[in-house]
């Protein structure tokens, strides 16, 4: 299974870099696409580098020593052994709603954040689970795959954008509209950035699969991080989190979808379905 969550992975980026390449002929031209690419780089790689700094000041997470947090600590430092990883930093994050991530460009820059509710809600060896979920994150180097998704989308994000303001203002590159032209222009100031974020969210799902299974590897027992997830899943349907910009591009950090999720559909979730996670973890035999 671990294989072929890989294996989704280097197919879905495969489509994402298709995809912008066929934008490029699209428009006729690599120059536009070149300055395209080069801004959205350093946006997303000044976003990578500092993602740990951002996100955690997002959330109002603050760091807590081994006297602070003593058994959260503990538990930490005996996953990142298990893991083979050095000791990430540890935050907790104020809030009722129960939820954690992992954060870092690196293992060795990372840090794992929970917050009250969360350490309120789950027992030890569901706690445990939840911890090895975002170690495995800062093994596998989710943080840099997800940057790399992000690059790729963000830029034809971008250049549907341009192509959408071309269209207000009349041409687009100083491409004729004769033949299929005008069928491809719409696709691409409106279609091809909703593929790209599906494509996205596809990695985003494929990289929780991945850590839901390394997890349970780690442990040697994924019904801890299950039981989490079922907990997670109802606590959210009463303490979830507060909707806004900064929330909604952040979501797929969090072990578990921190929104109710009422009306989205499958494609356009950050997280897959707890049930399907909670059915894989229990079916896996160590």
């Amino acid at each position: 299974m671990t294989l072929q969550n890989q294996f989704k992975t280097v197919i879905l980026l495969g489509l994402l870099t298709g995809l912008l390449l066929w934008v490029g002929n699209l428009i006729g031209g690599m120059q536009g696409l070149t300055i395209a690419i080069i801004f959205a780089v350093i946006m997303n790689f000044g976003s990578y580098w500092f993602s740990d700094k951002i996100v955690l000041a997002i959330y109002r997470a603050k760091e807590v020593s081994e006297k602070q947090e003593p058994g959260l600590h503990k538990i930490v430092h005996e996953v990142a052994h298990l893991a083979n990883i050095p000791m990430p930093k540890v935050y907790i994050i104020p809030g009722a709603w129960a939820n954690a991530f992992a954060t870092g460009r690196d293992p060795k820059h990372a840090a794992v954040a929970v917050t009250t509710g969360i350490m309120e809600l789950l027992n030890k060896d569901e706690l445990k689970g939840v911890i090895a979920h975002e170690v495995s994150h800062i093994r596998n180097r989710d943080t840099l795959i997800q940057a790399t998704a992000a690059t790729i989308a963000g830029v034809i994000s971008y250049v549907a954008m341009m192509a959408r303001w071309a269209a207000i203002f009349g041409g687009f590159g100083g491409r004729d509209r004769d033949g299929g032209s005008g069928l491809e222009f719409l696709v691409l100031a409106i279609l091809t950035p909703i593929l790209a974020a599906i494509i996205q969210l596809a990695i985003s799902r494929s990289r929780e699969f991945l850590a839901d299974e390394s997890a349970a590897k780690t442990l040697h027992s994924g019904l801890g991080l299950a039981s989490a997830l079922e907990k997670l899943e109802s606590a959210t349907k009463h303490v979830p989190l507060k909707v806004n910009s900064q929330t909604e591009t952040t979501a797929h950090l969090f072990i578990s979808n921190p929104f109710r999720g009422k009306g989205l559909w499958k494609i356009f979730s950050t997280h897959p379905p707890v049930e399907e996670r909670v059915k894989r973890l229990q079916s896996l035999n160590f």
